[in-house]
């Protein structure tokens, strides 16, 4: 029997490729044409520092989303439980993979559940937008919410992904439209992401227009699904050879960010897709993102225990803190202001 792409086995094998191989994108994330302005004079205690924000009427300790990742597993079921503990311990919100599996096959359900260990964070609902023109509406949309209790609900855009894993899911016409309907019918608010290969300025505008709560723009420097996609089409059928072509493809997260928040002031915007450390995360704090969302960096600590994700979560945020206090800002409202972070001379910002 022919694989399919949605199944168990295929989620496994994006588990594996992700431990095993080099799977981030062969741009940069474009943040290394950023500075962070330092304060030799600060005028204040480390203790000081405040990044304590809130998502969908929750407190978090501060502006940090685990990004969906997985599920649908037994070794899923092992990574959600220990992001979940560390995110309820941190106070952060988190999200889950992709619900298509669990929506059509209930028993997958507990890959997903982990409300039971995580009763207090803000926690987010996943699958693919595109299911949309594929016979999912209102109904799956609340099956995903409420078989784990979730606060909001994700639509993910993954065009060039699903060409690549020669998906017969690529219609994705009327998609604003269908997003728009969801947004109003919906009982929790909706975010809309990209899988990696950064959200355009034009998308968001439309995104904003059809009523989504917030955009994760999920830029291009991370974790490259066309570099996934490609291992996976390579190990099913070695004579297929897939080709690199579509390796360093994207808009930099960096440049998705700016170009977006030239035009959207008014809706929070997640950055995500290559931020690997706190500095990275305050430049697009600095930068005007609402959130900042991690993934990859989080796999490897998850397979092995949640005091090992608490650990590299907290890493992140004490290199965010201290970027903060050599900048000299006390908060994320005051960080956020702009003015102490700078474009390096000579360096290049897209359109996106």
């Amino acid at each position: 029997m022919e694989k399919k792409s949605s199944s168990s086995f295929v989620k496994e094998q994006h588990i594996r490729y992700c431990l095993e191989k080099d799977v981030e994108s062969s741009l940069t994330t474009g943040f290394e044409r950023y500075y962070l302005i330092n304060q030799s004079l600060p005028e204040m205690v480390f203790g000081e520092i405040d990044t304590s924000s809130s998502f969908l009427g929750k407190n978090i300790s501060a502006p940090f989303i685990i990004s969906p990742m997985t599920g649908g597993t037994d070794v899923s079921r092992k990574i959600n439980k220990n992001l979940a503990r560390a995110a309820q311990e941190l106070g952060v919100v988190m999200s889950v993979g992709s619900q298509r599996l669990a929506i059509e096959d209930p028993s997958l359900i507990s890959t997903y559940y982990v409300r039971d260990i995580a009763p207090d964070i803000p926690l987010l609902a996943n699958f693919g937008a595109v299911y949309l023109n594929y016979g999912y509406g209102i109904e799956e949309c609340k099956r995903a919410v409420e078989m784990i209790e979730a606060d909001g609900l994700t639509l993910y855009l993954n065009p060039l992904q699903k060409i690549l894993q020669k998906d017969f899911n690529t219609d994705f016409r009327g998609l604003v439209k269908k997003i728009s309907k969801v947004c109003k019918e919906l009982d929790v608010p909706i975010i809309v992401k990209e899988v990696g290969f950064g959200l355009s300025s034009s998308a968001a505008v439309m995104l904003r227009e059809a009523g989504v709560w917030a955009l994760d723009i999920a830029g291009a420097g991370g974790t490259s699904w066309a570099k996934i996609e490609r291992y996976v089409k390579n190990e099913d059928d070695p004579s297929y050879n897939v080709r690199d072509t579509f390796d360093s493809w994207g808009i930099p997260t960096a440049d998705s960010l700016v170009s977006i928040l030239e035009v959207i002031k008014d809706m929070p915007i997640i950055a995500s897709g290559g931020i690997r450390d706190g500095v990275e995360m305050a430049k697009a704090i600095a930068l005007g993102a609402s959130y900042v969302g991690v993934a990859l960096p989080l796999l490897s600590p998850a397979m092995e225990s949640y005091e090992a994700v608490k650990e590299k979560i907290l890493s992140i945020i004490n290199e965010f803190k201290t970027a903060m206090f050599c900048c000299g800002r006390k908060n994320l409202e005051y960080f956020r202001k702009g003015d102490c972070i700078k474009k390096k001379i000579g360096s290049y910002i897209g359109d996106g």
